[in-house]
């Protein structure tokens, strides 16, 4: 179908369903990022009805023009195939735009970030097409890029090699000489041992928390059954306590057994009562006699008592 020449205020404005704005955007899109994304996601959002075409350059034109990538081509085009905005992607880009390439893609717009971008003998490779009115700029996002990355694992380049020697990865895959090789395995040994140490740590510390926790716990109780067990002593054994009580009510019970209430506190009298009449003396009573003053008044006494018998008999 013909393809009409468009510009950015008729693109602003709105094209019909059937004739979007065909927007490229290319690149090498290497690691890719959440700044490679948010241009792409730019790119598809400068017109209201967009096509966003995406052209990726080889690992040949790559490798020349700029240098090696750590992806390849295939997956480069695969990361930009599972893009939401890429609506194409097309393989083995031209490393410059030429009208040709335009014409037959039906390219009305190109979209790439407006810092000058020199490379292959040119100051900006995209010179031609800002002055042909195509060029549509997107804004980088700061902080975030391919370089950056790429910096980031040569900076951490031990910590990484180490990982991967752990991981299971051997130094020649890893291009690591055999003494480097060591040395990672040692620090990862010791890495190891240090965790261990650190998780003993934990468990001790938590341990110890514990049982503080727990000995808090049994001198509290400890203390509850103190106060009880001393509240329940004095109640019993205290001045007004139970024991006591129950010591006076036995001791009078005793003090009552021994000496009932009815009967007398004294000893009766030997005397007699007038009022009583004597009780008659008994046959068997012996008479009185006053206690001899003289062996000679013993003997007298002892004959009149034998004399008093005869007359009996």
């Amino acid at each position: 179908a013909p393809h009409e020449k468009l510009t950015v205020e008729l693109a602003r404005l709105g094209t019909p369903v059937d004739q979007p704005v065909r927007i490229y955007a290319d690149g090498i899109f290497d690691l890719f990022h959440s700044g490679h994304a948010r241009a792409l996601m730019q790119a598809k959002n400068l017109f209201p009805n967009a096509y966003l075409i995406v052209g990726v350059c080889s690992d040949e034109l790559t490798h020349k023009y700029k240098g090696f990538t750590v992806m390849t081509e295939d997956e480069r085009y695969e990361a930009l195939r599972h893009c939401r905005y890429v609506d194409e992607v097309l393989r083995d880009a031209p490393w410059t735009l030429t009208q040709e390439f335009l014409e037959k893609h039906k390219i009305d717009f190109v979209a790439h970030d407006d810092i000058p971008y020199s490379s292959a003998g040119s100051e900006d490779v995209y010179k031609h097409i800002k002055e042909a009115g195509m060029f549509v700029p997107t804004k980088r996002t700061e902080g975030i890029s391919t370089s950056d990355l790429i910096t980031r694992i040569v900076r951490d380049y031990d910590v990484y090699a180490r990982r991967n020697l752990q991981r299971g990865y051997t130094a020649k895959e890893l291009n690591v000489s055999y003494i480097n090789e060591k040395k990672y395995r040692l620090q990862n040994q010791v890495d190891r041992m240090k965790e261990k140490v650190r998780t003993v740590e934990e468990k001790s510390k938590h341990f110890v928390y514990r049982v503080e926790e727990k000995s808090h716990d049994l001198i509290q109780k400890w203390e509850e059954k103190s106060r009880e067990f001393i509240g329940n002593f004095l109640e019993l054994f205290g001045p007004d306590g139970t024991w006591k009580q129950m010591f006076q009510e036995r001791s009078g019970r005793m003090i009552q057994a021994f000496s009932p209430r009815g009967s007398p506190s004294s000893s009766p009298s030997r005397d007699f009562s007038p009022s009583r009449s004597p009780s008659p003396p008994s046959r068997w009573a012996m008479p009185r006699t006053s206690p001899p003053s003289s062996p000679k008044g013993a003997s007298a006494s002892i004959s009149s008592m034998s004399e008093g018998d005869e007359d009996e008999k």
